[in-house]
């Protein structure tokens, strides 16, 4: 079976009221589909769907509302939590939640969306991982949650490929949000070694992020599955395997 046009076809965002999951849903709009975006705050967003996300309940209710559309067949697992803290210290409650936000939920929006995408024979699935994948300090729950979500990208890659659904992730490294830039001031010397740690010295930006998921979206990169794709102006070199 062929590919459904391009044509107002409609891509599931979590996350996508701010930062870079606003990026893509902006940038999807650009390439010719029509956003349907799941978030906490989605006062100022077309169309979107409010819900609290670390909710199984609410997420249901969420996917349903989303769904009573048609089949959606693009899926971007951008929702996720950080809660950084040194490995001592990190409870589990925070644990959970990250757990709940950076796994969980991309595993349910890909279950309610997979039929279909099975029944059409075309489906796109980008996971928002990180660098931090690859291990980073105050990062355990983080680091633990955005790796699995790189596992489950694989296994997803094996076992959906024969019906024309591709998954793949996205490493964004340092990137510029208004979250990042609370915490680095632009002016402040760790900014400045942050800066000086990234080969091409700059930080990126949502929209660097966003140019990455249109490539993975296309219907022309079903060639394309499995893999981790790390926007991260190079820090990865070096670290992440060949």
């Amino acid at each position: 079976m062929t590919h459904p046009s391009t044509q107002r076809e409609r891509v599931l965002i979590t996350g996508g009221g701010a930062g870079i999951g606003a990026a893509t849903a902006e940038r999807c709009r650009a390439d010719g589909y029509e956003p349907v975006v799941i978030d906490r705050v989605v006062e100022h967003v077309p169309g979107g769907i409010k819900a609290d996300l670390s909710n199984t309940a609410d997420t249901a209710r969420a996917l349903q509302q989303a769904l009573a559309g048609g089949p959606i067949t693009r899926l971007v697992n951008n929702v996720g939590v950080v809660v950084p803290a040194d490995a001592e210290h990190q409870t589990l409650d925070e644990f959970d939640l990250a757990v709940a936000l950076n796994l969980r939920c991309s595993l349910q929006c890909m279950q309610a969306l997979l039929p279909g995408m099975k029944e059409t024979g075309f489906g796109r699935i980008v996971n928002m991982s990180s660098r931090a994948a690859l291990g980073k300090e105050l990062r355990t729950a983080y680091s633990a949650t955005k790796a699995g979500l790189i596992g489950m990208t694989r296994v997803w890659a094996l076992e959906l490929g024969r019906h024309g659904v591709t998954a793949n992730a996205i490493g964004p490294g340092p990137i510029r949000t208004e979250l990042f830039d609370r915490a680095n001031p632009p002016d402040a010397p760790r900014t400045r070694a942050i800066i000086e740690s990234v080969p091409v010295k700059r930080v990126g930006t949502p929209d660097d992020v966003a140019h990455a998921v249109s490539y993975l979206l296309d219907a022309r990169s079903g060639f394309v599955t499995g893999q981790v794709l790390y926007v991260c102006g190079g820090m990865t070199v070096g670290v992440a395997g060949v």
